[in-house]
Formats: structure tokens, C-alpha cells, sequence
């Protein structure tokens, strides 16, 4: 009975011993386990936080683009108006002059080539009392404005400049030979015409107008230095006009 108790006694420690290894690998493996959920978890959260970053980035760039068609349009509409102001002018000028005409033919007799003009003003805009001058542009940017016959009235343009390159309506003229060969994409002969009002006219409504279609020829012909640099001064010298939000814009 001894010799058995005593080899049961020396048994026992060893089975308890050899048993501990069994409980520390289990604990061992739901550490394992735990990290992997942890893991797991912490890349469900980065897959959906990077998600959550591209959708942002996403509307950013709807809302900027949104933004930009928002401005195109105002310019648009703001060009659209200011084309139909100067045919209102034309309209009021061509009235104007019909009147006086009539009233100077009732108070004087002679040739009337001789007899001398006054000039009218419309809408703060002086016009050139020479009324062959006045027809000669009334033709040009009516085919513009009314006909839109756009490939006649190039040589129209051309030719008025010719007659008359002192003209009140040079400014004018040059500007819309710039529009139309810039919608031809005739980009050498446009930027031509803007850069004369640019450097000639700087008093001309419509210089902000080519710095910055300039800019847009600039950037046509992969000149993106020129562009900015075109950008830059329609921002500089006219801060609060619609070109000058097209140009911000460009500039981005």
C-alpha cells in the first residue's frame, strides 16, 4: 500500500505539471484571436474613413465644378446683355441721326456732303459725326448681332478698320475680330485683335474681357505660363468683374 501511495504521490505533480502547458497555449490563442478581431475591426473603421474621405473629396469637387458652370453661365448672360445694350445703341444712334438729318435738310439748302455734323451721344458713348462711318459699322456689327452671318462680318470689320482706323468704334471693331476669330479658333489672328485693345484702348469696356480670352489663347497653345500671367492682371487690375471670378477660377 506504501509503495502504491507513494507512486501515486510522485505521479500527481507530474500530471499537474504536464497539464499547464495545456492552459497557457488556450489562453495564448484567444489573445491571438482577439488581436485579429481588434485588427480586423481597426480596418474595417480606415477602409470606411477613406471611403468616407473620397466621397468627400468627391462632392468638393462637384460643388467646385458646379461653382465654375455657375460663373461661365453669369458671364455669358452678362455678355449677352452687353450685346444687346450696344444694339439698343445702335438702334437709339440710328434714330437720332435720321432726326437730325431730317431737321437739318428742313433748315438748310446745298450739298449735303457739306454740311456739318454734331455729334450724338447715346448711353455715355460718343459717336463719330461721319455718317458713312456710322453706316459702315452699323453694317459690321449688325451681321453680328442680327444676322449672325459671323464669317461675313470678319471682312466687314476688316474693312471699316480700314477706312476708318481713327474711329470711336476701333476699340469695338478690333474686339469683336477677336471674337470671331477666337470661335474659329484662328488663335494667332485673335490674339492679334485683343492685344491691340489691351495695348491700344485701355479705356475700352472691353479689355478686361480680352486679358482674358488672351489667357484662354495662352492656355489653347500650352503656354500655361502666359495664361497665369494673364489670369493674374484681369484679378489685379479688375478685381470685382465677372472676368475676374473666370479668372480665379482658371487660375485654381
Amino acid at each position: 500500500m506504501r509503495k502504491t501511495l507513494l507512486a501515486v504521490c510522485l505521479c500527481v505533480p507530474g500530471a499537474v505539471m504536464a497539464q499547464a502547458p495545456v492552459s497557457g497555449l488556450s489562453s495564448s490563442g484567444d489573445v491571438e484571436q482577439r488581436l485579429e478581431q481588434i485588427e480586423r475591426m481597426l480596418e474595417a473603421r480606415s477602409d470606411a474613413q477613406l471611403k468616407m474621405l473620397n466621397q468627400l473629396g468627391s462632392l468638393q469637387q462637384d460643388v467646385a465644378e458646379l461653382r465654375g458652370i455657375t460663373e461661365e453661365h453669369e458671364y455669358r448672360l452678362e455678355q449677352l446683355l452687353e450685346r444687346q445694350r450696344e444694339l439698343y445703341q445702335e438702334i437709339d444712334r440710328r434714330f437720332s441721326n435720321l432726326k437730325q438729318n431730317n431737321s437739318q435738310s428742313n433748315e438748310v439748302t446745298g450739298n449735303y456732303d457739306d454740311l456739318e455734323q454734331v455729334p450724338t451721344q447715346t448711353g455715355g458713348s460718343s459717336y463719330s459725326p461721319n455718317l458713312s462711318e456710322n453706316d459702315a459699322y452699323d453694317k459690321a456689327i449688325a451681321l453680328v448681332l442680327e444676322d449672325k452671318r459671323y464669317d461675313d462680318a470678319i471682312p466687314a470689320f476688316q474693312s471699316f478698320l480700314k477706312n476708318f482706323p481713327n474711329s470711336t468704334y476701333a476699340a469695338n471693331a478690333h474686339y469683336w475680330l477677336g471674337q470671331l476669330f477666337f470661335a474659329k479658333r484662328e488663335y494667332n489672328e485673335a490674339k492679334q485683335q485683343f492685344e491691340t485693345v489691351v495695348n491700344d484702348y485701355p479705356d475700352s469696356n472691353k479689355r478686361g474681357d480680352c486679358l482674358l480670352k488672351l489667357g484662354a489663347i495662352a492656355s489653347e497653345q500650352n503656354k500655361s505660363a502666359d495664361a497665369k500671367a494673364y489670369y493674374e492682371q484681369v484679378v489685379k487690375e479688375y478685381p470685382d468683374s465677372t472676368e475676374a471670378n473666370l479668372a480665379k477660377q482658371r487660375l485654381n
